[in-house]
């Protein structure tokens, strides 16, 4: 097979409860209980908010949080140049935690570009830290660890943030430093019993929390992000995962044209959707191939099968390599390894069939912030968990 020059790869942003909520949607409209998306809803820019990541384990909780709320948000990583921000129109910027420091040499910064757009901040733990570090307070070393549930006392209600809220709530914090020195223009909103400064806020529309209020253990704290979001940038809220498709799919056939495409099918939910969209695009344009890699659950490959073939319509080649699988996973005892040797025997065998089906200009893949994150591919600042399985 002649190997064409790849074309630049278009990434689609979609968490994993926005992609399951795509699958279903669509397999909903294939079955004909739902309507298609609209042409009004494609190609508008939705109101979107950007997560920085400085590599917290809570990264994709905070995106989550966001389109809980029905506003989009893309997860970038803080180096992140300002033309890839600026084509998102963002109504505001979330600064996430992180395991650094910041006064620890090479401690990740905001980038320039978060103080100098005017649009509303709200620093969460570490990202509190980067604000008052950069803008002129001062970070310390807690004289000891805070690390659970705190009661967060708020000492000024009428601020945005608690709108709707009492004046006292449980949160969860996660903090080995604290801001010792407010920066010049911020006061303080609130404290808890080991944090003076457990939040801070400006007449600029930049506020840090101590907390974690993307997490199930703060009780209030999606009503917090949910406060930010519609009371101080100005969100509507009318985004939701039919936009999302009907977005993807024009991009996809704008991108795809008239060629063909060739899709890994694993039957999980990054895969799954990935296929649903781009067939939903281009139809049979698209190709998948299936490998059992014997490591599959008692009948899934059938299940899967089916479910592509019958009840999507979808082209699907199935190729059984168990027996390559298990043979070179003989003897592997390390789950890194393990990882490493699934990928590249998956990476040949997908090679050998595909040449047997001619030229393909396209290879589609579904990827999603678990994947980004647990390989700390979305932030220098994060620490591997594991190596992206994708190839």
């Amino acid at each position: 097979m002649t190997r064409p020059v790849p074309p630049p790869s278009h990434r689609l942003s979609a968490s994993d409860d926005v992609e399951v909520s795509t699958y279903l949607e669509i397999a909903r409209e294939r079955e004909g209980h739902a309507p298609a998306p609209g042409p009004s809803e494609r190609r508008r820019q939705p109101e979107t908010v950007v997560v920085l990541d400085f590599g917290s384990q809570y990264s994709m909780l905070i995106a989550r949080r966001v389109r809980e709320c029905n506003v989009y948000c893309e997860l970038v990583p803080p180096d992140t140049p300002w033309d890839e921000i600026a084509r998102l129109s963002p109504r505001g910027f979330i600064l996430s935690g992180g395991p650094a420091s910041v006064y620890d040499e090479g401690a990740p910064l905001a980038p320039h570009y978060v103080f100098g757009s005017g649009l509303p901040v709200l620093g969460i733990c570490y990202g509190m830290q980067l604000l008052a570090h950069q803008l002129g307070g001062r970070v310390a070393p807690s004289q000891r660890r805070e690390y659970g549930l705190s009661l967060l006392q708020v000492d000024d209600p009428s601020s945005p943030l608690f709108a709707g809220l009492p004046t006292s709530f449980p949160v969860w914090m996660s903090h080995g430093d604290q801001v010792t020195e407010l920066p010049p223009g911020f006061r303080a909103l609130a404290h808890s019993d080991n944090s003076p400064v457990a939040v801070m806020a400006d007449d600029s529309r930049m506020f840090g929390l101590q907390f974690h209020p993307e997490v199930v253990h703060t009780p209030l704290g999606k009503e917090i992000i949910r406060n930010f979001l519609y009371r101080v940038c100005g969100c509507r809220g009318d985004w939701t995962p039919g936009n999302f498709i009907a977005e993807a799919v024009e991009r996809v056939r704008e991108t795809v044209g008239g060629s063909r495409v060739l899709c890994a099918l694993s039957g999980g939910v990054d895969s799954a959707v990935t296929a649903a969209l781009v067939h939903r695009a281009v139809g049979d344009q698209l190709t998948c191939i299936f490998v059992n890699n014997g490591l599959l659950r008692r009948e899934e490959p059938e299940r899967v099968q089916d479910t592509f073939r019958r009840h999507l319509g979808i082209p699907l080649v199935y190729v059984d390599a168990t027996r390559t699988f298990l043979e070179r996973l003989r003897g592997v005892t390390d789950p890194e390894e393990k990882r490493k040797v699934i990928g590249e025997t998956f990476i040949r065998v997908f090679e050998a069939e595909a040449g047997k089906l001619g030229e393909f200009e396209f290879i589609a893949q579904g990827t999603t912030y678990p994947d980004v994150i647990e390989s700390a591919a979305g932030s220098g600042a994060a620490a591997k968990i594991k190596t992206h399985h994708n190839v």
